[in-house]
């Protein structure tokens, strides 16, 4: 995983490859990690239109080797990224 990928491939609970468009990616230096929002590709809207969105955690390698995937293990990481993304989703409105 690097800063600035579009698509992401990610392996579920089953073990299933699921390509994934990434919404935005941000760090965090309270935490010290870089952040990934994501979906899977061709996601179908609910009853309230909305999709389900993932969030993983990933330390870019220096190297520009991908950086694995890590799920977010604290309730704090989660409000925080619920933050960043009602900001986001903001801004996008804002821009429509």
């Amino acid at each position: 995983m690097e800063h600035g990928e579009k698509h992401i491939t990610v392996i579920d609970e089953q073990g299933n490859e699921q390509l994934c468009e990434v919404l935005f990616t941000f760090e965090n230096d309270e935490f010290g990690k870089s952040y990934v929002l994501y979906y899977p590709v061709g996601a179908e809207e609910d009853e309230n239109e909305e999709i389900e969105i993932h969030a993983a955690s990933f330390n870019p390698n220096a190297e520009g080797e991908e950086g694995e995937l890590k799920p977010i293990e604290t309730d704090k990481e989660w409000d925080m990224i619920e933050e960043m993304l009602n900001t986001f989703l903001d801004e996008e409105e804002e821009e429509q």
